[in-house]
């Protein structure tokens, strides 16, 4: 039931934006001076529709990942480092972005990684020795 009120919210709001986007062009743009042809006006509304499907999907993937329960269950997730843990930065573990604190220095971008503790929103980690 979540799915059937997310895509109707989704198309509802989509096509708000899309009259919002036309009134915008037909009745505000003329009256600063500016008019702009159908052709244009036509290209606006596909790209901002492209736009309004790109985010659906974004979304909807969002909607549908499992939340993590616990934090501590972070521990022992690998990943990868996104920036040089010196001693903190960003790492990815089960495809988010996460900041984190590095136990052991010499964690280089791309270096394999593996959760050893969690504190608030910040994990700890070690390189993956494997």
């Amino acid at each position: 039931m979540k799915r059937k009120g997310y895509i109707i919210s989704s198309v509802v709001t989509g096509l708000l934006g899309e009259v919002a986007l036309v009134a915008i062009v037909l009745w505000l743009l003329p009256l600063w001076g500016v008019n702009i042809p159908v052709w244009g006006l036509i290209l606006l509304v596909i790209a901002f529709g492209v736009y309004e499907g790109i985010s659906y999907r974004i979304g909807s993937r969002a909607l549908e990942m499992k939340p993590v329960v616990s934090l501590e269950a972070m521990v022992g997730h690998r990943g990868n480092a996104t920036t040089p843990l010196a001693p903190d930065g960003y790492v990815q573990v089960k495809g988010e972005l996460w900041q984190a604190w590095s136990t052991k220095p010499g964690i280089d971008k791309g270096d394999k990684i593996v959760v050893v503790g969690v504190k608030r929103l910040v994990l700890f980690v070690a390189p993956n020795e494997k």
